[in-house]
């Protein structure tokens, strides 16, 4: 993520980041969950701090020019994410996302003028990320950022996403709740809160219809950006303490409450 004091950097990659922790009060239940508000990142979500984390690592390393073309597979708040970061750097990025993708998240991409190719993800996110490599092998301009494997996904969660809930906490925090598509949130947020608070309860959310972590095969389920049939190399180190299912029908009631 971009320090919003880098008055070097474009205006808008200056918003991201610093997002406000929330309580949400549910008196039924006595509880109060506090969450953060990741929807008030430029492109609508947690992603634009990996688009703008990765692609500005990749310009201090000279990895990419006016040339590159950046390449990469989502089921799309990372293709939005990266499509805005690219239009505001100037490279020209090309999206690889699953056909099934909701027609909302197809338009965005295009709107930040992306190129989109859609695919059949008949092995889940496998198929793009197949894709996306042979691609670059076909053609050097291409650079990939590797967001299920690339280290700077979760580092950058590591350095910011959870030095700010620590902040906004202002005390314990006893549990961090997430899904994972990537693993980078997971895995970041995790490491860094697990530095302040070594006894942090870490839990995964996952549809229960594709509930991988559990040794269960993955199905079509209706929460959009989770547990794309892939297991990430970023989740392979976590400690996760409980994996928690959750069905796409307690999801959708959820979200209507909320």
């Amino acid at each position: 993520m971009p320090s919003t004091t880098d008055r070097s950097l474009p205006a808008v990659l200056r918003l991201i980041g610093g997002t406000p922790l929330i309580p949400l009060g549910f008196p039924p239940e006595g509880l109060t969950v506090h969450a953060k508000a990741e929807f008030l990142n430029p492109t609508g979500s947690i992603k634009d701090r990996m688009a703008a984390c990765i692609l500005l690592d990749a310009r201090r390393r000279g990895l990419l020019d006016a040339e590159s073309i950046v390449v990469e597979c989502t089921s799309g708040n990372s293709g939005i994410a990266l499509a805005m970061a690219g239009a505001v750097l100037g490279h020209r990025v090309r999206i690889l996302m699953s056909d099934t993708a909701s027609v909302e998240r197809r338009r965005l991409i295009d709107h930040f003028g992306a190129e989109l190719v859609l695919f059949t993800a008949d092995r889940g996110y496998a198929t793009g990320i197949e894709m996306a490599e042979r691609m670059a092998a076909e053609d050097p301009r291409v650079f990939l950022p590797r967001q299920f494997a690339n280290p700077l996904n979760a580092e950058d969660h590591r350095l910011h996403t959870a030095r700010e809930i620590i902040a906004q906490a202002g005390g314990p925090v006893d549990a961090f709740v997430s899904g994972y598509g990537t693993g980078g949130t997971l895995r970041g947020v995790a490491a860094g809160l697990r530095e302040a608070f070594p006894r942090v309860t870490i839990v995964a959310m996952e549809p229960a219809e594709a509930a991988m972590l559990q040794g269960e095969a993955p199905c079509c389920h209706g929460i959009e950006g989770v547990a794309g049939g892939y297991l990430p190399p970023l989740l392979d180190c976590v400690a996760i303490d409980v994996a928690e299912k959750v069905t796409s029908a307690e999801a959708l009631a959820m979200t209507r409450r909320l």
